[in-house]
């Protein structure tokens, strides 16, 4: 058996890392040709001295300098001057895990469906700035595949196998309630930082876990869904189930509910987007039902969370509208990372910016770029303005 080959983008980033720990458990089934950082060099140095890629991408100009004299010889170094679209076309792997975080991969992406190759996207960003133009590229080669890794959405897509999208009622996403869910709304003022970043269920990178604590990403999984499985806005609903054992589930047409279960680890989508159709073994990913006493599920407060229902307006305006919120989301919680703002500034600026664009219904991917590029722009003058 010949290995599947793997480009990584974000590899030293929560599921880049876990990435390459499911492909240390079945080295067999893959080779590692391309891992992409921001500046973690030392991170980065234990994986290439491990897996021994061909070459590596580094956002940061010294860490790349770094590495390129540490490595020399042994790996080629791409740098921004090289862009990361290019680094990912001179793989040319069989699978791309889009792991970082952001909007930078999304020329990756569209390249790699291009070439008709399988996407593993962990990234939410790429579908809600260009879902239209992603969806596009899937659509107009059929050897290409996309198949997500956030556990939401990798649960929709396993309840879907061998279903008609025809004969679904509803999406149902489900979600933690994050580390504020019952943090009183009126403690959000001198709420900590830390606090914010503590996720109760799952470790992951600081942007995501803020977007958790705003809810901000359920409402980004809710167009990146719509997308993914071709659904309206309408038909895509979000509960908080505190547990975190059910992924989400699908509701049908005949009343039946479809839900997938397992245990809380950001390994089990990467598995099964690895390897699909495949299921390979994961013996210590047995859920113990012993300890499972009950289910609970809330409906999430949008009046404490009001980055939900940003996010839900905008699924329905669609065009560039998420666009303007996957960017203006970005900065603002940069900037909230950085000092900047405080965490109730977020859905503001959030909403001040998404209020002073100029709707595009069908952009293109100039366009995007541009839209982008302003929202960044303008988000940062209305987070200078707080």
């Amino acid at each position: 058996m010949t290995p599947k080959t793997v480009t990584i983008l974000g590899s030293t980033g929560s599921v880049g890392v876990n990435t390459l720990n499911v492909i240390r458990e079945h080295a067999s089934h893959f080779r590692v040709l391309g891992l992409a950082v921001s500046s973690n060099v030392e991170t980065l140095s234990a994986q290439i001295e491990e897996f021994s890629p061909k070459a590596v991408y580094l956002e940061d100009a010294a860490a790349a300098d770094t590495i390129s004299r540490k490595y020399a010889g042994r790996v080629k170094v791409f740098t921004p001057q090289d862009t990361l679209k290019s680094f990912s076309a001179y793989l040319n792997a069989d699978i791309l895990v889009a792991a970082s975080s952001g909007t930078s991969s999304l020329l990756s992406v569209m390249g790699a469906l291009r070439a008709g190759k399988r996407v593993a996207l962990a990234n939410k960003e790429i579908l809600v700035m260009a879902g239209s133009l992603v969806m596009e590229c899937l659509k107009n080669n059929p050897a290409s595949s996309l198949i997500p890794v956030d556990s939401e959405h990798n649960a929709i897509f396993q309840c879907l196998q061998g279903q008609s999208v025809n004969d679904v009622k509803k999406l149902i996403l489900t979600g933690s309630g994050g580390p504020l869910r019952e943090t009183p709304e009126k403690e959000f003022q001198t709420v900590s930082k830390e606090t914010v970043i503590n996720h109760p269920r799952w470790k992951m990178g600081q942007k995501i876990s803020v977007d958790s604590a705003t809810l901000m990403n359920k409402g980004l999984e809710i167009i990146e869904a719509a997308w993914i499985f071709g659904m309206p806005v309408e038909k895509i609903d979000v509960l908080i189930h505190p547990e975190a054992v059910i992924h989400s589930m699908v509701e049908f047409q005949d009343g039946s509910v479809l839900a997938q279960l397992g245990v809380t680890d950001m390994r089990l989508p990467i598995r099964h987007a690895l390897s699909h159709p495949e299921r390979f073994s994961a013996p210590s990913m047995s859920l113990d039902w012993t300890k499972i006493h009950s289910f609970n599920f809330l409906s999430p407060n949008r009046q404490k969370f009001p980055c939900l229902d940003l996010a839900y307006a905008v699924a329905k305006q669609s065009g560039s509208a998420p666009c303007v919120l996957s960017a203006a989301d970005e900065t603002v919680v940069r900037a909230y990372l950085d000092d900047k703002v405080h965490f109730l500034d977020i859905p503001r600026v959030i909403e001040k910016v998404l209020s002073r664009h100029r709707h595009v219904s069908r952009p293109n991917l100039e366009e995007i770029q541009s839209i982008h590029a302003w929202a960044v722009e303008e988000t940062k003058k209305c987070c200078g303005a707080v």
